[in-house]
């Protein structure tokens, strides 16, 4: 018993107002994102409610943060619309099975620990711009759709929609400052709707987008053929659905570790998101990941445990199952609402109030990430090329740090003292430092405050090594450390090295 209450992490102190609060507010901002996603990949509108309830509740019994929403994410869904296009919906589901595999693997074999190297810059980039987008996609809901014609609002329609969307944005706004007993974000979407309902207000709602309501997901198996070239038209997608669902997830599981001071678990996180969208495939759900904008929502109204995310979940199936009817009279103005005002607290607005005191190179990868986020609206896309520059900045600057201190002891030798990492970056630099035709016939090169660590590093070392040997003068290398000489000692296939024997590469370890 003791295992499975460790395993739903009700352990922890627990306040149950606040965590079903916090899950209620979040259904109603998950269930009108969810709809228009499903709608936009020419999907049923109810494969994205499904999504939202299956992403929802495995993730919050299985996943590896508690607090963290999982749903029907735009990230993933924009990936499979091609494919849903030209092969429909059942290739769809089977691309978010494999995918759901692929990240299942991830997550056991312990891969989910990478995303650490994730540079704080680009994590800047990734919430301005995910911020960005989050906003514009409410400007969205400014539209009409006519005849099939999407045109913006105009006159009292317009004026009525701004009006309602200020007044949730200041309920927002204005009630923790007095109260934090009952979610902002809740109380604003049911006083809206209130409004809406008891003075007759014509607005725009919910059922302007779809129908909310349906049966219970049912087990179907993807109708694709069971073939390598079935797997070849699925596979691409899958691993790109993978990957961004497991740097969108895992990149908002850091962001909930930071607000909340508290870690968690990313390998299981990503298992769970595999399982997820596993049963996503098999029951009818388009599959997903973690939903930031939600996330956010729900720490914000107090949700802190798995129950909160348990409730959400609950309640969108209990919207497709019961209370559809009355989902889809809310004002889509109270859900525009809330949502700007999760873009604004998403928006890292301390990265203005530091920018004059990070390196340049940082200022240009973090508004590198942005623009690519909101132009592309390709978020793995972005944090790839982010990480690549960060990666490519870093190599460049640990290069300049290779330096050698020479001189001539009172034997006559030669001394090098190498000072920095010996790698791909630095090995020109290297190997420009040594005087070969001046200096003595022995010369004794130092690596007590420097590391070998690649094969570009052990190719330096030969060529250095062999110009000293031709020219008749014996090099000997000290301070290798053990790792070093095992680095050495596995290029023997590649390169001529035997660094026991061969005097070119005699190792003296001067304890």
């Amino acid at each position: 018993m003791q295992k499975i209450i460790n395993l739903f992490d009700f352990k922890q102190q627990v306040n149950y107002k606040n965590e079903i609060l916090a899950g209620l507010a979040v259904s109603m901002t998950m269930i009108p994102e969810s709809l228009s996603f499903a709608i936009l990949a020419g999907l049923p509108p109810l494969t994205g409610l499904y999504a939202a309830f299956l992403m929802g509740i495995v993730t919050a019994i299985l996943g590896g943060r508690p607090g963290m929403v999982s749903g029907g994410a735009g990230a993933t869904v924009v990936v499979l619309i091609a494919l849903a296009a030209s092969h429909g919906v059942d290739y769809l589901l089977g691309a978010v099975v494999l995918a759901g595999i692929l990240q299942l693997l991830v997550g056991l074999f312990k891969l989910g620990k990478f995303v650490r190297l994730i540079p704080q810059p680009v994590m800047y980039g990734f919430l301005n711009g995910l911020a960005v987008i989050i906003f514009m996609a409410q400007i969205e809901q400014f539209k009409i759709f006519e005849g099939g014609v999407s045109t913006w609002m105009q006159g009292p329609a317009l004026y009525l929609m701004v009006g309602l969307t200020l007044l949730t944005i200041a309920i927002v706004y204005v009630l923790p400052k007095f109260t934090k007993a009952v979610p902002a974000s809740l109380v604003a979407i049911l006083v809206v709707f209130g409004i809406v309902y008891f003075l007759d207000i014509d607005t725009k709602k919910v059922i302007n987008i779809a129908s909310v309501g349906g049966a219970l997901p049912s087990f179907r198996i993807p109708e694709i053929p069971f073939s390598l070239e079935a797997l070849k038209i699925i596979f691409p997608y899958s691993l790109v659905m993978a990957g961004v669902g497991l740097i969108e997830s895992l990149l908002t599981l850091n962001m909930v570790d930071e607000i909340t001071n508290t870690k968690g678990q990313s390998n299981r996180e990503a298992a769970a998101q595999g399982i997820a969208n596993i049963t996503n495939g098999f029951f009818g759900g388009m599959g997903g990941c973690a939903m930031v904008a939600q996330t956010l929502v729900n720490i914000g109204a107090g949700g802190r445990s798995r129950l909160s995310a348990i409730v959400g979940a609950t309640a969108i199936l209990g919207v497709i199952l019961v209370a559809g009817p009355v989902i889809e009279q809310i004002p889509m103005a109270a859900l525009v609402g809330v949502m700007m005002m999760v873009a604004i607290g998403t928006f890292e607005w301390v990265s203005f109030r530091i920018i004059n005191k990070m390196p340049r190179h940082d200022i240009f990868v973090g508004i590198l990430v942005a623009v690519i986020t909101v132009v592309l609206h390709n978020l793995a896309l972005a944090v790839l090329i982010g990480v690549v520059i960060s990666a490519l900045v870093f190599a460049w600057e640990s290069a300049k740090r290779i330096r050698a201190r020479k001189y001539v002891d009172e034997n006559g030798a030669k001394h090098y003292e190498i000072y920095g990492p010996l790698f791909f970056g630095s090995t020109t630099a290297f190997i420009e430092k040594f005087d070969v035709e001046q200096d003595p016939d022995e010369v004794i090169i130092d690596l007590r405050e420097s590391k070998v660590v690649d094969m570009s590093a052990i190719d330096a070392l030969h060529k250095i090594t062999e110009k000293y040997l031709k020219q008749g003068k014996k090099v000997h290398l000290r301070h290798l450390s053990q790792d070093c000489r095992l680095l050495l000692k596995n290029a023997e296939s590649v390169i001529d090295v035997n660094i026991m024997e061969d005097p070119t590469y005699k190792v003296m370890t001067n304890k």
